[in-house]
Parts: C-alpha cells; structure tokens; sequence
C-alpha cells in the first residue's frame, strides 16, 4: 500500500500511524461482510457486501450484479461509506471511500469465490458480472473495552466518581492512497 498523504487524528492509545492503519486492515480482513453506503436520489442506501481487501494496494473490491442499483448508484455519486463491524472483538470501524464500477475480467478472477458461482454461474466472465473498486479516503475505529464485563464495571465506576468511563478509542485515521 502506497502510504503518501497520511494523516492521523485524535488520540492514539500508544499506536503510532503505521499501527492505526495496520487495525483498521486487520479489520476488515478478519470480517467476512460489511455495509455498504451509496447515495440514491438525495437518500442513503445501504446494504450487505462481501468485501475482498488488498491492502498491498490499498483497495477494497466487492463482486456484485450489474443489474443491481449499485452501479448505477456508483455511477452517478462515486462516494461511499463501509461499515464493518467485529462485535466479538467491540470494534467498530468507519471507511469513507471513492468507489467505481469496472468489469476487469482479470481482477475478478483474481478475487472470485467458489459461492460467487451461487449468484453468477457463469463465473468471472459471466456477463452480469462486475466489481465494485473502492479506494478508502478515510477511516474511523472505535475500539472497545474487551469484554461486557469491562463495560459495566467502567460504567460502575463512573456513575461512582463522576469522571468518564474508559470505554476506548476514538481513532481518526486519513489514508491516502
């Protein structure tokens, strides 16, 4: 991954930058599904996507149906949001990306799935196939204390003493690829 233009924001729990952006694709290489945001006659639409990341190329790709609203959504506003979240591990995680549509028969080759075939029989080169190449622009994560138990118990302590909980991080990460 090309790593000009990063910035980070907010406090960093000890991770310098190279740690923050590692997370956030650890992340979204460990969860199988994830929302996706696009923009629809002035309205936001989201729906579940499996995404296939590249983190050596800093891109997120979805195999999906050029029948469906996304290309067309895509197509007419380029700006996307992904959501992904590892409720295991209270890891919230916010992408803002730029996404286009393209039928790269290598690229979906390289990315295709044996239950992709469920949804297009044809494979790769079936014709109501296409991808979904999103660059991130920026993310956001929000870690979480480990377990429900941590949660209660810094709640406890709140209501208790009056000063925050420490519920986590808040993590600002721009990611210029």
């Amino acid at each position: 991954m090309r790593a000009r233009g990063r910035r980070s924001q907010g406090r960093m729990n000890g991770m310098n930058e190279h740690g923050n952006l590692d997370r956030i694709w650890d992340i979204i290489e460990s969860l199988g599904v994830c929302m996706l945001t696009t923009q629809a006659g002035g309205r936001l639409r989201a729906r579940p996507v499996e995404p296939r990341p590249d983190r050596k190329c800093g891109l997120i790709f979805v195999v999906t149906d050029v029948r469906s609203a996304k290309q067309e959504e895509i197509e007419a506003r380029p700006d996307v949001g992904l959501i992904f979240i590892d409720a295991k591990a209270k890891a919230y995680l916010s992408i803002t990306a730029r996404a286009c549509v393209t039928r790269d028969i290598t690229k979906i080759g390289q990315v295709w799935r044996l239950t992709d075939a469920a949804w297009w029989p044809g494979g790769p080169t079936d014709p109501n196939v296409c991808l979904l190449r999103i660059e991130p622009q920026t993310g956001e994560l929000w870690d979480g204390p480990a377990s429900t138990a941590v949660a209660v118990f810094e709640f406890a302590k709140a209501f208790v003493t009056g000063a925050q909980p420490a519920l986590g991080e808040n993590r600002k990460i721009t990611v210029g690829m």
